[in-house]
């Protein structure tokens, strides 16, 4: 730890790790995510509609209900427009159909999901309706946009009308820049999760991760939702991979026993989340120094990407993939987060930065390399 201080396990515990175990998760872990859940999205488990699984990762669980939800070349699935290129990378291969809403800095607009569903017979005559609902929440892949409570609360009426399954991905959550853990400080948004559970609802999937919060390597997120769906997740493990890994799980778990379990994870987290503010603060300063006559974007106000567009540019793919690259700037053209159907043309003015690793003086560099190929 930073501190000094180590993670050990005891023998028992190693023994535990290194042997085959529950595909639900190390009891342990499942434990305190069940604790952290009750916590902050107000789950009630004692009632047995929800449950957690563990997964390798939070995409391998998305994976997971993407397969288990959808018909490939048969089903439509409703996602951002942008979205998360890992997911996809997944659905287009999988033959998935896509149909895209419209968002802006605030995420994805409900009007527009409203209006996609109620002129479906008419406009796609010949597909099914959609019956699943993919978003990112809170400070967006790659928007960096996240969805008010007034917006969530709309997006959930819209599914309770509807009848959708929401496939809530949400790894930014706690790396929300207004909202805090400690109780003197502001709350952070209510997720959808909690929005059905008070709802007395069984239409929300949920997707966690700890790759923002504690590693990306070590390959743990997990899933909460109706229990039907977590429990075919959960055979779905046991039929592809056994399990998330063992000695991953009890590394997470002995972390939650370190920090004091949820209460000290959860101050964890707000440390990370301060991090990130002031690395988000440091690059919005450098664009507005180097690029604010080349480029339009609105501050993230959580997650670490900064979603920009380039004036004067249809699509940045070229001037991005390549010119940049020269110029040892990584960046992610915006055509790589637009959902596309088969051979539809797509190109896009935008670009994603990010602020997770690169330091600030790299970052500070980048944006006077990037003002420079945008004057040429």
């Amino acid at each position: 730890m930073k501190d000094g201080s180590g993670v050990v396990l005891d023998e028992d515990e190693t023994k535990a790790a290194l042997q085959y175990s529950a595909s639900r998760g190390l009891p342990c872990l499942v434990s305190h995510l069940k604790s952290l859940q009750a916590k902050v999205h107000g789950l009630d488990f004692k009632r047995g509609k929800r449950d957690v699984i563990v997964t390798n990762g939070s995409q391998d669980g998305l994976a997971k209900a993407f397969e288990m939800l959808l018909e490939p070349r048969v089903d439509t699935l409703l996602v951002e427009s942008p979205t998360y290129s890992g997911s996809l990378a997944f659905l287009g291969p999988a033959s998935i159909h896509l149909q895209g809403v419209q968002t802006d800095e605030h995420g994805m607009i409900p009007s527009d999901l409203r209006r996609v569903l109620e002129s479906w017979e008419v406009s796609n005559p010949k597909r099914k309706k959609p019956r699943v609902l993919y978003t990112i929440p809170t400070g967006s892949n790659p928007s960096g946009g996240s969805l008010s409570l007034a917006r969530k609360n709309e997006i959930y009426q819209v599914a309770v009308e509807h009848n959708l399954i929401i496939l809530e991905d949400d790894p930014y959550y706690f790396l929300d820049f207004e909202g805090s853990s400690s109780p003197d400080g502001p709350a952070r948004c209510p997720s959808l999760l909690s929005i059905d559970e008070r709802a007395g609802g069984a239409r929300v999937l949920r997707f966690d991760s700890f790759s923002k919060l504690l590693s990306a390597g070590i390959r743990v997120g997990f899933a909460t939702g109706p229990s039907k769906l977590i429990e075919s997740i959960e055979l779905h493990t046991q039929a592809s991979m056994l399990h998330a890994s063992g000695v991953s799980q009890a590394v997470v778990s002995k972390i939650f026993d370190h920090l004091g379990g949820v209460d000290g994870f959860l101050t964890h987290v707000d440390d990370v989340t301060s991090f990130y503010r002031e690395r988000r603060d440091a690059l919005v300063a450098s664009v507005e120094r180097h690029l604010s006559e080349f480029v339009e974007f609105e501050s993230p106000k959580a997650g670490m990407f900064l979603w920009m567009k380039l004036k004067g540019v249809k699509d940045s793919n070229d001037l991005i993939m390549n010119k940049a690259v020269e110029r040892k700037v990584l960046m992610v053209p915006g055509a790589s987060f637009i959902p596309t159907n088969n051979d539809e043309p797509n190109i896009s003015s935008f670009v994603r930065a990010s602020y997770s690793t690169a330091s600030v003086e790299e970052m500070d560099e980048a944006c006077q390399r990037l003002r420079d190929l945008l004057k040429k």
